[in-house]
């Protein structure tokens, strides 16, 4: 069994998209993508730098894009399930044809200038703690005023919050945790920061018509799949200010009785973590497209 997985923020790199444009079509459909979201994808995919691609409102529509070009060029394929992290949950929404990709790109477009508008309000930051026990480092964030933002498995979490919060958890963190690194993102993601973004959301989905998922979508509120678009669409809008939970989506994959999993561009991260809490699942990151030989064998074979 297959899960086509797409990577959240914080997975982007400098000049990654560069192979991609000299795919058929693919500098086409990004060119499409940049005059309806007033972004160009093509330049802050190939040429710019660190620093502007960290940028909220520039990552996330990025994400979508690479995230969508590279499932395409996998071919007419049909995983078991389709899972996104954060952002990478609008990839997999379009993936599984509960909106279209031009739709996704705009929704992505306007979350990631939500969201960046709540960003500003106050100096906030996003940490991951490398070691401990969940057990212990939940209550001990919580008792610091910091959120568990990303439950990832495989032993790791998120903290967010303001940044004299993660100032406290560098001088006093959990035990067993071995090391407080800082993300490179510019705000306390999944967390009542992001409030403001939700209204936002809650305003711009009004204009969608969400069809039914073709492929099982597991959602990273609760590692539940979900049945009807409409219902994806809401968790979507909920879900910037609420944790990622992809733990319990991992549990839900083994449940199902995975046996390999596909992360599209600019894959790594999730791949990673597969790797630690799903032993003996075939994995795959799809990073350029000399990646994708190998994903479409892996798919011939699972699938």
């Amino acid at each position: 069994m297959l899960v086509l997985v797409a990577p959240g923020q914080g997975a982007q790199t400098p000049g990654f998209l560069t192979p991609w444009l000299d795919l058929p079509g693919a500098a086409d459909r990004l060119g499409a993508w940049s005059d309806a979201i007033g972004l160009d994808l093509a330049h802050y995919g190939t040429q710019a730098d660190a620093d502007a691609i960290r940028d909220t409102a520039v990552a996330q529509p990025l994400l979508v894009a690479a995230g969508l070009l590279s499932a395409a060029a996998l071919g007419d394929i049909a995983p078991g399930a389709v899972a996104g992290h954060s952002v990478g949950e609008i990839t997999a929404a379009a993936y599984t044809g509960v909106i279209g990709d031009d739709d996704a790109l705009r929704l992505v477009r306007k979350r990631g200038l939500a969201m960046a508008e709540a960003a500003a309000v106050t100096e906030t930051g996003m940490a991951a703690l490398l070691g401990g026990d969940p057990e212990v480092t939940v209550p001990h964030l919580e008792k610091l005023g910091l959120t568990p933002a990303n439950v990832n498995g495989a032993g790791q979490i998120v903290a967010a919050g303001t940044k004299e919060q993660l100032a406290a958890l560098e001088a006093d963190k959990p035990e067993g945790v071995r090391k407080v690194v800082a993300l490179k993102v510019a705000g306390a993601f999944h967390t009542r920061h992001m409030a403001p973004a939700v209204a936002q959301l809650e305003e711009a989905v009004k204009v969608l018509t969400p069809a039914d998922p073709k492929f099982t979508y597991v959602s990273n509120r609760d590692g539940k799949a979900v049945a009807t678009g409409v219902e994806v669409i809401e968790r979507l809008v909920g879900q910037v200010a609420n944790p990622v939970r992809w733990d319990l989506c991992m549990e839900t994959f083994q449940e199902m009785g995975v046996t390999a999993l596909i992360e599209v561009c600019p894959g790594g991260t999730l791949t990673g973590l597969a790797k630690r809490a799903l032993k003996g699942v075939k994995t795959l990151a799809v990073k350029t497209p000399d990646d994708l030989d190998a994903a479409r064998a892996l798919v011939a074979e699972h699938s």
